[in-house]
């Protein structure tokens, strides 16, 4: 089983995990040409180089925006690079970071009554340390910017991030993935300022180096196919962010609500460590968090962070092999009986319960007290997408009641891998038994796709799979 492990030791961001998967083997060339889907190119260019931090070699990655907007919001979300939220003392290099709940948004770099927002010409929307930079933010949504070149700013909305993803020629999976991780943000940002989803509008996570960076991090995740993604505690930093109520202890309300029940760590370093972005990408994609490695590590990589603070600035990714046959996962089984329901609704029921991280969902006729016929609706989760499918279940259904028993899910270990076909490379998930091959099978969702894109049955496209497949095993 092929593992993908996060250290965490000194927090995430989206520029670092976007780093450390490219010093892991993703090819810079692939990523480039998969994120052009986003026909974002014209808004900015990505500068990735090798750096070292405290003596370790790593990657580093920028992502410069060429139009110059000038994004605040999203300086807060690089505060490990070059940048500092409020502290308890008030140094003049430190940036001092307000964030407020309706969303005009005024800048002032020299502490002048005007706000004149002024900035060398050379300015790659890049931060030195030595940038006396103060702000504050409004959260509603006009933004005032008084730069020297009058460069209007604009937040996206969860419905614009999805207007861009889904009408990009990413694969699907891509969309899924990236999908997912910008909804964590969206619940979170929608619960800390009372909004529904579609009105709340992001901040730095709406900004194009920010989108940049999430679907980077799905495009990475899906090239190395891995069968599990697991991370260690998370370490969110410390110090204190001014918002409208005062100054707030590190994690900011964002962060630390995407990262509700999930282990983390705090006040190794006076900064924010975990950014949004950061804890999106592991909530959305760690099936678990620890500290136990019980796999062989294969490759060690780094993702250089832009910070210099007294420990390594870097995230640390493992990629491991699991060497066990099998694995047992301690899961949960939710049922509920029901029998008064639009039957119409159990397709949407469905696919919300997918959404909120169910593992499984299936429906068995039943007949109920008093004759009546009825349908028993079984979810399989485990405890990280526990409570948000029992919310699933009670505001989507009719039910009133649950059952709830554990179970033990043993697995195969399983691989995948790509064989070359007729009509192109398709992928085959291999799963094992005692160390041995025992099955396995062409992956549905693109041999569907090459069956309508040849006007050929999927029954076709399965047999040249494993016709390729057996020529390479009797060689």
């Amino acid at each position: 089983m092929k593992v993908l492990y996060y250290d965490c030791f000194c927090g995430i961001s989206g520029d670092m995990n976007l780093a450390a998967l490219l010093d892991l083997g993703v090819p810079k060339e692939y990523l480039i040409e998969e994120l052009s889907k986003l026909k974002l190119n014209p808004e900015y260019e990505m500068k990735i180089e090798k750096a070292i931090k405290h003596g370790i070699t790593g990657t580093r990655v920028d992502v410069i925006l060429k139009n110059k907007v000038h994004d605040h919001e999203h300086v807060a979300e690089k505060a490990l690079d070059n940048h500092q939220h409020v502290h308890i003392k008030n140094d003049h290099n430190e940036h001092d970071h307000s964030h407020y709940e309706n969303h005009n948004h005024i800048n002032s770099h020299e502490h002048n009554e005007e706000h004149n927002h002024q900035h060398d010409e050379n300015h790659s929307y890049e931060h030195h340390e030595n940038h006396n930079h103060s702000h504050e933010h409004i959260e509603e949504h006009n933004h005032l910017h008084k730069e020297n070149n009058n460069h209007e700013h604009h937040h996206r909305n969860l419905n614009d991030i999805e207007n861009i993803i889904n009408s990009s020629d990413l694969a699907e999976n891509v969309k899924k993935l990236s999908l997912h991780m910008f909804m964590k943000v969206a619940e979170a940002e929608a619960k800390v300022h009372g909004k529904t989803l579609y009105e709340v509008h992001f901040h730095e996570v709406g900004a194009i180096d920010s989108i940049v960076d999430m679907v980077g991090a799905a495009i990475c995740i899906d090239y190395l196919k891995v069968d599990k993604i697991m991370a260690s505690p998370v370490q969110v930093g410390g110090g204190f962010v001014k918002c409208a109520h005062g100054l707030m202890p590190v994690p900011a309300p964002a962060t630390v609500e995407i990262l509700k029940n999930i282990p983390i760590n705090t006040g190794i370093v006076p900064f924010e460590t975990t950014t949004p972005t950061g804890a999106a990408i592991l909530a959305a994609n760690v099936q678990e968090f620890t500290q136990k490695i019980d796999f062989s590590i294969k490759k060690i990589a780094y993702g250089i962070g832009h910070r210099d603070l007294e420990i390594p600035n870097v995230l640390r990714v493992y990629l491991g092999e699991e060497q066990k046959a099998e694995k047992i996962e301690e899961q949960y089984i939710l049922e509920t009986n029901i029998d008064d329901m639009n039957p119409e609704f159990y397709g949407y029921v469905e696919e919300k319960l997918f959404e909120k991280g169910a593992l499984d969902v299936y429906k068995t006729a039943i007949f109920m007290k008093k004759g009546r016929p009825g349908v028993k609706l079984s979810i399989l989760v485990n405890e990280q997408c526990e409570k948000d499918v029992l919310d699933a279940i009670f505001e989507e259904t009719t039910s009133i009641g649950i059952r709830k028993y554990k179970v033990e899910k043993i697995m195969l270990s399983r691989e995948f891998s790509k064989v070359k076909t007729k009509y192109g490379d398709i992928t085959i998930k291999k799963s094992y038994y005692k160390g041995k091959l025992a099955k396995y099978k062409p992956e549905y969702e693109e041999c569907r796709t090459i069956a309508k894109e040849k006007n050929i049955t999927l029954e076709e496209v399965y047999r040249e799979v494993y016709r390729e497949v057996s020529v390479i095993e009797n060689n």
